[in-house]
């Protein structure tokens, strides 16, 4: 298998196959292939087992439906473009050393990887994060592409060392990696600094990605130019983060 990343602020993944080799992705990700592509799409796909392991993949932002892509006949390329300005990053997987993505990240994988609900260590995160904070789990063995948005920030945390981050520039970080939310200090902070009430709490040891770009900052710059109707930043991220149900909806029935 050949890959290559191709370009700068919109980057695009093409990939190469040889007969015998698949690679995966959701349902509606591909944007160009060659003839010879055979595509088969089902909910088992990346390491779900059974109809709940592909709802709770759904449920992290990924997708209900999987499609696998391989090579008939010969040499074959497909090709999976960003969905935002950002980075297309190839992340070795291997048992014991897997990634927790932000819950659009994943774009497509080898087929021994796994993508699966990244449930959080800490009670705080389930109470009080939001569906914001559920994150996708990339483990199994193989290489996965993940997308981040905007410019990308590496830290490697020393043991024990901390960093907090505001939840939307967290892009990925690897699973060992502690992680919970703690919040916003002092009450006048909390309520007019415009920060957010809560942030998250990343300890080492590990390394972490961290993106530049959000989805609500997105949102927010390009509100002036789509109308008066458009909904506001904090809106668009209520909006996106809906609830179980709109995401496994959402996968089934289309992306926005």
């Amino acid at each position: 298998m050949e890959t290559r990343v191709v370009g700068t602020t919109m980057p695009v993944l093409e990939v190469g196959l040889e007969p015998g080799e698949a690679v995966v992705a959701e349902a509606g990700e591909m944007s160009w292939m060659t003839p010879n592509v055979e595509l088969r799409t089902t909910t088992s796909a990346a390491g779900a087992r059974g109809l709940w392991g592909a709802v709770t993949r759904a449920i992290a932002g990924g997708g209900l439906f999987m499609t696998e892509f391989s090579a008939v006949g010969g040499r074959a390329a497909v090709a999976f473009a960003a969905k935002v300005p950002g980075a297309i990053l190839p992340m070795p997987v291997a048992p014991g050393a897997g990634y927790m993505v932000h819950r659009h990240g994943f774009l497509c994988a080898t087929s021994g990887v796994e993508l699966a609900i990244g449930f959080q260590r800490s009670l705080g995160a389930g109470l009080f994060g939001g569906s914001g904070f559920i994150m996708q789990r990339v483990s199994g063995s193989g290489t996965a592409w993940l997308e981040l948005g905007g410019e990308i920030v590496n830290h490697e945390l020393a043991p024990g060392e901390e960093l907090l981050v505001h939840p939307g520039h967290v892009g990925m970080f690897e699973e060992r990696v502690g992680f919970d939310i703690t919040t916003i200090r002092g009450i006048a902070n909390a309520l007019f600094g415009g920060e957010g009430l809560f942030l998250v709490r990343l300890t080492g040891p590990g390394m972490v990605w961290l993106q530049t770009l959000t989805m609500p900052g997105l949102a927010h710059g390009l509100a002036p130019y789509l109308g008066h109707d458009t909904p506001s930043a904090a809106q668009a991220a209520t909006t996106t983060e809906a609830g179980v149900a709109g995401a496994v909806l959402n996968s089934i029935f289309g992306k926005s």
